[in-house]
């Protein structure tokens, strides 16, 4: 499969690739921002390198570099497809790339290409309960929230709940 690139203005989507390792690095090495990851943030940007290499070697998934010209890595988007009609979306961004609206824009091509392109029904985002920047960002693109998934996770920080927020194509 080749991932098309996908754009709006202000914002290129394109197929992220090992090479964005040093510019992703840069947000997955931010203890901060990978606070609500399932995994501490990476210490080097070898492990980040590592990290891509084995997201794009999963069954359904479709990554994408998110940049403001479709040059480096500001952030990266990924859509899982789970099954049949459902994908799971996922985002990061570097600190500085954050409150630009790029979160959004990326957000929403993406949805546009599952729904559309993909003919998926149902995307899904499964959320730390305390990442407010990123339950705020989904709900914001309408997506609604189903339900509380207790101790859904065991991570660098402890077991930790899940927020489900899904948004259905006819809806």
């Amino acid at each position: 499969m080749i991932l098309p690139s996908l754009t709006a203005p202000g914002v290129v989507l394109r197929p992220l690739s090992a090479d964005d390792a040093e510019a992703l690095f840069i947000a997955h090495g931010d203890p901060e921002v990978h606070l609500y990851w399932s995994s501490p943030a990476h210490g080097d940007a070898g492990e980040t390198r590592r990290y891509i290499q084995d997201t794009l070697a999963m069954d359904g998934a479709h990554v994408w570099a998110i940049t403001e010209d479709g040059g480096e890595a500001l952030g990266r988007v990924a859509l899982f497809v789970l099954r049949a009609g459902v994908g799971e979306l996922g985002i990061i961004m570097r600190r500085e790339a954050s409150g630009r609206g790029l979160a959004s824009r990326a957000l929403k091509l993406v949805e546009d290409y599952a729904f559309g392109e993909l003919k998926l029904h149902r995307l899904t985002a499964d959320i730390d309960p305390d990442n407010s920047a990123s339950l705020s960002l989904f709900l914001r693109a309408g997506f609604q929230r189903e339900g509380l998934l207790r101790q859904n996770w065991k991570t660098h920080i402890g077991l930790r709940d899940s927020v489900v927020l899904a948004k259905l194509r006819n809806a």
